[in-house]
């Protein structure tokens, strides 16, 4: 039911119903109704009506809300799958090209390292599009899920301190989350040589903040505009939020990346 057609009813019916009885009580009922016991009747058949109308409104409308949220859902993860697609036709295309030199200038090598790389793209892509939100999945589990099937796959340890409320952030905010967290962890895997990962995430009424951690060899400040790293991805995404986003090499050893937003 549109919105133009509820504001009608909410003009028209409630004006029908009380003009009604108006009518109906002068022209029939004025023999058998004093004019306070009628007020009485019209106040409460006004309470009840209002009642009973908005009741019924707002059903509708939180109905077409939650409908509207839904596809609003499902349309990220649609445009989320389109990018990740289009990264995986990027990068095996590229790949390819890459392969086709090496193999004409006879460097074996280099063609089979340009297979591995194939092999690892199409790996991760299918491993970020099985991660995407479903129906009546929560955030937090399903990024503990992943972050363990990612454990298993790279062989390095994760160690998660992940507090986040229930409906923090909306379906499209999640997908861009996540997003950040594969990239990040993506260039873990390909350019740290890392050993262990510590993720935090935790978030209240007064905003939240991820940040994460690894014990790699930490990155060339020189390099790091480089696009193969997606820090542009992250900070457009960042960005996207309303986030302020922080990506630096520790004094110690490692990276620490850290995306915070107040409100």
């Amino acid at each position: 039911m549109s919105y133009r057609l509820l504001q009608v009813l909410a003009v028209v019916l409630p004006t029908l119903l009380i003009g009604g009885f108006e009518y109906i009580r002068h022209e029939f009922l004025l023999e058998y109704l004093s004019m306070e016991t009628g007020n009485l009747y019209i106040t409460i058949l006004t309470f009840i009506l209002s009642l009973l109308f908005s009741v019924w409104m707002f059903r509708i409308i939180r109905a077409t809300n939650e409908r509207l949220a839904q596809e609003q859902a499902k349309r990220a993860v649609y445009e989320e799958r389109e990018r990740l697609a289009s990264e995986l036709h990027d990068g095996i295309a590229q790949t390819l090209f890459f392969l086709n030199i090496k193999l004409k200038q006879g460097h074996i090598a280099e063609a089979m390292h340009a297979v591995s790389m194939i092999d690892n793209h199409v790996r991760q892509a299918i491993f970020n599009l099985r991660s995407l939100p479903e129906e009546g999945d929560v955030l937090t589990s399903r990024l503990a899920k992943w972050l363990s099937e990612w454990s298993a796959l790279t062989g390095i340890d994760v160690k998660e301190d992940i507090e986040l409320p229930h409906k923090l952030f909306t379906p499209k905010e999640e997908i861009q989350l996540f997003a950040i967290i594969q990239e990040a962890f993506a260039n873990i895997r390909k350019h740290s040589g890392a050993s262990h990962v510590i993720i935090e995430f935790k978030g209240g009424d007064g905003g939240w903040q991820l940040k994460i951690i690894d014990d790699g060899c930490g990155f060339d400040s020189a390099a790091i505009s480089v696009k193969n790293y997606g820090v542009f991805m992250m900070k457009e995404r960042a960005e996207q939020l309303g986030a302020s986003f922080r990506l630096f090499k520790r004094e110690t050893r490692g990276t620490e990346l850290i995306v915070t937003k107040e409100k």
